[in-house]
Parts: structure tokens; sequence; C-alpha cells
């Protein structure tokens, strides 16, 4: 995906009379920041270097290298990225991808759906019906109709007050302060800003800050951050009782959550430069 500036040079992918079409994501400098826009067809996000943000359906998610985001058409969704980006993303005809999650959600890559993803990126996009490259894009959707859906997500609320507080847990995760403490930094009563938290995501302002330090727990781990290191970077006196924290929300430790999820490494080629806007 290009820097937003380059993005009405491109060519829609919903315009591609494909069944999908895999193109290469390359921002070597600069940001991303593509704002609240919608395809016809259904996409996913594959990271190999660099993190991405994506917020869409009432959820904000992290996604980092090793990790691929599933997007149906017709979601309003918008992305923020820090250079340097490497991945790529397959856009892919909604009655293709009709047994496919209809909501966003991560996605488990296994070693052949990133290797399928990562040549079909290569491919031409207006590549042959029938042959070789149609046959390797079968393949590819066959194994993306197995991929693992993931629950992993942190509810992004609409409050202004309560966005301007997720921008302050985010650029400082260590803090420690109290509910009542974030409640006055906002503007509002205690009781006033759980009443708030539960009306917008359906849980309770504890539980919700939880979830928002699972996200970017697993964000720094597949970056190769230490268990110790995540710990203290999200403010825990001890990496024991961030792993606590972490089995009791996703049912297993922090180590074997990152293994589970596979080693997924190398380059990407191909740029999306003069190809398909994201």
């Amino acid at each position: 995906m290009p820097r937003a500036t380059e993005i009405s040079d491109l060519v829609d992918p919903d315009d591609v009379p494909q069944p999908a079409v895999a193109v290469g994501l390359t921002v070597p400098t600069g940001t991303m920041d593509v704002g609240v826009h919608a395809h016809r067809k259904s996409e996913l996000f594959l990271m190999v270097r660099g993190e991405m943000t994506c917020e869409a359906s009432n959820a904000l998610w992290v996604v980092p290298p090793q990790a691929a985001l599933w997007i149906p058409g017709g979601t309003r969704h918008a992305l923020k990225g820090r250079a340097p980006l490497e991945g790529c993303v397959v856009f892919v005809e909604p009655e293709v991808a009709a047994a496919l999650p209809s909501e966003c959600c991560a996605m488990a890559v296994s070693p052949l759906l990133r290797e399928l993803l990562l040549r079909a990126s290569e491919l031409p996009v207006s590549y042959a019906r029938d042959g070789a490259e149609a046959r390797l894009v079968s393949v590819l959707l066959d194994e993306l109709g197995a991929a693992r859906a993931s629950e992993l997500r942190f509810a992004m609320p609409g409050d202004v007050r309560l966005r301007r507080l997720v921008a302050m847990m985010t650029g400082n995760p260590a803090d420690r302060a109290t509910r009542k403490e974030w409640a006055r930094r906002v503007g509002v009563g205690e009781r006033t800003l759980n009443r708030l938290v539960v009306q917008e995501t359906g849980m309770s302002f504890g539980r919700w800050r939880q979830q928002l330090q699972v996200v970017l727990a697993v964000q720094w781990l597949e970056r190769g951050a230490s268990v110790q290191s995540v710990a203290m970077d999200l403010g825990y006196e001890s990496a024991s009782s961030f792993v606590t924290m972490f089995r009791k929300c996703l049912g297993m430790s922090p180590a074997r959550y990152v293994a589970a999820r596979g080693n997924v490494s190398g380059n990407v080629s191909g740029n999306v430069s003069g190809n398909v806007s994201g």
C-alpha cells in the first residue's frame, strides 16, 4: 500500500474482474493514513514487517508482523501505519468469500497460505483466468477458507471522551492510574466513566482496559519482545502477574500463544504503487 497521498493514482480493486487479486504492500518511508472507506470486495491484509492499525466495526485491531486481518466486503474501515511497512493484501470477490467471517477478525496464517499470498502478489493484476496463475489463486482461496479466525480485538468506542482515553492509554500503556484518575483526566465522574464504557463496549472499565493490554501484548510479543519487557511496558510489577492475566484472557501462556501463531518471516516482493489501492 502506498502513502495516502498516492492512493488516488491507483486502480480501484473493485474494478478488477478477477475472483481474487493480490498486491504487495511497501511503505519505505513516512506514514500510511487511509481514511474511512470501503470496498465491494473483501480483503485480507498480511503484515510481514512493521505494524498497522485498523478501525472497523466499532473495534480497533493492531496488526503486527506475522499477523493478518480479514475485512469483509462493504465494511467501512480506516488504516494507519508507520514506515517501514511490508506485507500484502488480497482482494476477494464476495461470492468467493461467502463462507468466510462476515465481520472483521484477525486470521491465523499458515506457512503455506503466507507463501501463496506473497507469490500471488507477484502476479499481474489481469492474470489469465486459466492456467498456472489461476490454479495458484484457486489454492490460495482454498487455504484462506481453511484459515482460523481469532477473537482478539479491542472494542473501540464512539464517544469522543472515551476515544481520547484510548489515545492516552495507548500512548502510555504502563500508566496504572485508577479508574477515578482516568475519569478525571477526561472530565467525567468515575461512575459516568464506567457507565459510558459499558454502554459503548458491553464490558466494565477494568475488563475493557485489560482487553487493550492483551492486544498490545500480542503485538509486542510477535515483534520478538520478551515476556519480562512486555510486563514492564504494561506496568506490571512482575512477569508472573502479567502471565497470569494473559493466560486468564487467552487460555494459554504468552510463549505458547506466540508459538501457536507460527514463525512468519521473509521479504515481500513487489510494490503496490501503480496497481491496486487499499
